[in-house]
């Protein structure tokens, strides 16, 4: 594509439809979190406080933090996968058979209800797919229940003695590799892989489906975990952005510090990714800003007490246990300055080098290439691209539908009700969870695969930032002239 920012190659489309089922898979597993992420911290705020090492110890209350993650926790997690899935007999099937995973098992069985909670809403949809328009007349209420019991107690029996074991060993097996790179001070390694994961929108699969599962079981034991730091710390993200607000150019370097104030306080990595994507070399300052964050949480033998969500620093803070403040600010900001100081070489050299910055040449691109956008657009929709008549709902879509395209949504409805265009209804939603009536889709230009898969009859905008990007100002003066 002629224009693709200096150094990025074209994937092949099977590569992109990969990437994107992945990022639907991550995507899913955040949706059975994120309803249930107030319970976690609570569970969170009960270890911080009343354990022995915790701000106010207490045995009596301390009695909550077990059974909390044993069964609370788990339970929540597979009723909501399987109500994603199945509906309300969904979320009752998958938490029937959550059951058999927690008292078949000794560990907190959170990987386990990701995996049984779905597999129970499959189970009923199918079911009721499977005699719809078979029920006798008055039978509907007995066959509902007694479907649900006879298939929820099959259900039940399979998690207690198969499905409980192998997952239980699987997780030991994962468990085990990762304590190997902690035993031997390597686990800031793990940055290799977290960091590259993280800018193709992947975050949400190594996060909420290896390593706050890991955390939450560590946590039950020490009351902290490392895990919950090696993929989520604001660190590197703020070094990469402060760098490009000293040694950037152009959109990139004034659209920075905003995204400097999203991200670091407000917790949307998002905001970050389209400046490595933009030029990826920026990866090696992730990777080290990841690489220094975790040998620094690991020197102090700091952790949380939960998963940090939103990842800001001020959510890290809140779930700090007491005695590793320092350890926790000393890892961000160790993270910050090794980021800082890798991407600025970088950018200084390819400055010095005299090169154009990627991120106003793909501005500058995209400004004049719109007859190739609209070919781009008519591919994917068989709405034509220029054309924004009876334009009554648009939707901004993102991997969990809370982060970067709640921002997008705000903001873009801000600049239509400075037009006078409040009637066009703007709203945010996960992108498999977009709904039928909505006229146009923005996502970040990586999850474009993934919204085509699951809307290939929309009309999709896809954009690499969401601060001042030139498609974002291509749809508002579209709609300024429409009006």
């Amino acid at each position: 594509m002629s224009n693709m920012p200096t150094g990025m190659q074209t994937p092949s489309s099977g590569t992109n439809s990969f990437r994107a089922k992945l990022q639907a898979f991550g995507g899913f597993l955040t949706n059975m979190v994120l309803p249930n992420i107030g319970a976690f911290i609570a569970w969170g705020i009960v270890t911080a406080l009343f354990i022995k090492t915790g701000w106010l110890p207490n045995e009596h209350l301390a009695k909550l933090v077990g059974p909390a993650i044993k069964y609370l926790l788990p339970l929540l997690l597979a009723h909501t996968g399987g109500k994603m899935v199945g509906g309300k007999r969904g979320g009752v099937m998958g938490a029937a058979g959550a059951i058999g995973l927690i008292v078949g098992a000794d560990i907190p069985m959170f990987l386990g209800a990701m995996i049984v909670g779905p597999l129970g809403g499959l189970i009923i949809k199918k079911f009721d797919d499977f005699i719809e328009g078979h029920i006798p007349a008055g039978f509907e209420m007995l066959v509902n229940n007694f479907s649900i019991g006879i298939l929820g107690f099959g259900l039940m029996i399979l998690s207690y003695l198969i499905i409980g074991p192998v997952i239980s060993a699987a997780n030991n097996m994962l468990k085990a590799a990762i304590q190997v790179l902690v035993d031997t001070g390597m686990l800031p390694l793990l940055s290799l892989i977290n960091e590259p994961a993280k800018v193709l929108f992947l975050n949400n699969v190594i996060d909420q489906g290896i390593y706050y599962p890991l955390g939450m079981q560590q946590a039950a034991k020490l009351g902290k975990s490392i895990y919950f730091t090696v993929a989520s710390s604001p660190g590197p993200g703020l070094g990469l952005l402060l760098a490009y607000t000293v040694f950037g150019k152009g959109n990139a370097k004034r659209s920075a510090p905003g995204a400097i104030i999203i991200h670091f306080f407000g917790g949307i990595h998002e905001l970050y990714f389209p400046y490595v994507l933009m030029n990826p070399l920026t990866i090696l300052g992730m990777i080290a800003g990841g690489m220094s964050g975790i040998a620094t949480f690991q020197f102090f033998n700091a952790g949380l007490v939960a998963g940090p969500s939103p990842g800001s620093i001020f959510a890290y803070l809140a779930l700090t246990p007491p005695g590793n403040f320092l350890g926790i600010i000393s890892g961000v900001l160790v993270g910050a300055a090794a980021s800082f100081v890798v991407t600025s070489a970088i950018l200084k050299f390819q400055q010095g080098a005299d090169e154009e910055d990627n991120f106003e040449e793909s501005v500058e691109q995209s400004k004049s290439m719109k007859s190739e956008g609209k070919q781009v657009l008519d591919s994917e929709s068989n709405t034509t691209a220029d054309s924004v008549e009876n334009i009554s709902k648009i939707a901004f879509a993102c991997d969990a539908g809370a982060g970067s395209s709640a921002m997008g949504a705000t903001t873009f409805r801000k600049k239509l009700k400075k037009q006078n265009m409040s009637d066009i209804e703007v709203k945010h939603y996960r992108i498999e969870d977009v709904p039928e009536d909505a006229d146009i889709i923005v996502v970040h230009k990586n999850l474009q695969e993934r919204a085509k898969m699951s809307h290939g009859d929309k009309r999709i905008i896809p954009i690499e930032t969401y601060i001042g990007d030139p498609n974002l100002e291509k749809l508002l003066n579209e709609l300024k002239e429409n009006k």
